[in-house]
């Protein structure tokens, strides 16, 4: 790739009040720019909260929506439950908004990360698991006790666009997630899978440019096949 490195806005977490600044802030994992910046892309952080999220799509090459707390179950009518976390009304409404802009156009790829894939499957009609570990059957652990991460194995169904960009339909992912994809949304069509069976990506079936998963590459740069994906993702956005 040479010339313009492509600008990629990637989602932030909500706002929350800082104790040691004494103000409110909005943060993002380092790992997300660092990725961008390492599969040759400029990282732009996006808060939530613009009223029209969509009109941000005009001044990208791409769009990362990445990972964090949980989607309102009302956004799904989903059913409460007291393992939910970090909602966030404002990030909510604007994540959607970005991932149904996103999906109404064909000149910028977004790449949609663990909460971003969910927030894809819910923008689109589908709904969640409220808490994997309430299915029971244990076999694979997508989160650690105390919120913390893991790896397993998936595997990716030969010929789709990810495998493609992965090279491999064989991989070790790096899984922080209690929730997960449950009834499909229409115009999606899962293309990895856990060994639990749990969907680990999906993909739209008419939009070439929508890439999602499950897992955390961002999180696993020194896995050649991740960075294969992000450094593909990368690519479809210097060819907008």
């Amino acid at each position: 790739m040479s010339g313009r490195r492509p600008l990629i806005g990637i989602s932030s977490y909500p706002r929350f009040n800082s104790r040691t600044a004494d103000r409110e802030v909005y943060t993002l994992p380092t790992s997300y720019v660092n990725a961008v910046r390492g599969a040759g892309g400029v990282a732009l952080i996006l808060p939530p909260g613009e009223a029209e999220p969509g009109r941000i799509l005009d001044g990208l090459d791409g769009l990362v929506l990445s990972g964090g707390g949980d989607v309102a179950p009302e956004r799904y009518a989903g059913r409460s439950h007291d393992k939910i976390y970090g909602v966030s009304e404002e990030r909510d409404s604007f994540e959607i908004g970005l991932a149904r802009a996103a999906l109404a156009r064909s000149d910028v790829p977004f790449l949609c990360i663990c909460r971003g894939m969910q927030v894809l499957n819910v923008a689109m009609g589908g709904d969640l698991h409220p808490h994997l570990p309430d299915l029971g059957d244990g076999t694979v652990e997508h989160r650690l006790p105390e919120r913390l991460h893991t790896h397993h194995g998936a595997r990716v169904a030969p010929g789709s666009r990810l495998a493609e960009l992965l090279c491999t339909t064989e991989v070790r992912v790096c899984s922080w997630h209690h929730q997960a994809i449950d009834r499909l949304a229409p115009g999606l069509k899962a293309v990895a899978w856990a060994e639990d069976g749990i969907i680990e990506g999906v993909e739209h079936e008419s939009h070439p440019l929508c890439i999602a998963v499950q897992w955390h590459p961002e999180m696993q740069l020194d896995d050649p096949a991740q960075l294969r994906l992000l450094r593909g993702f990368i690519e479809l956005a210097s060819r907008s």
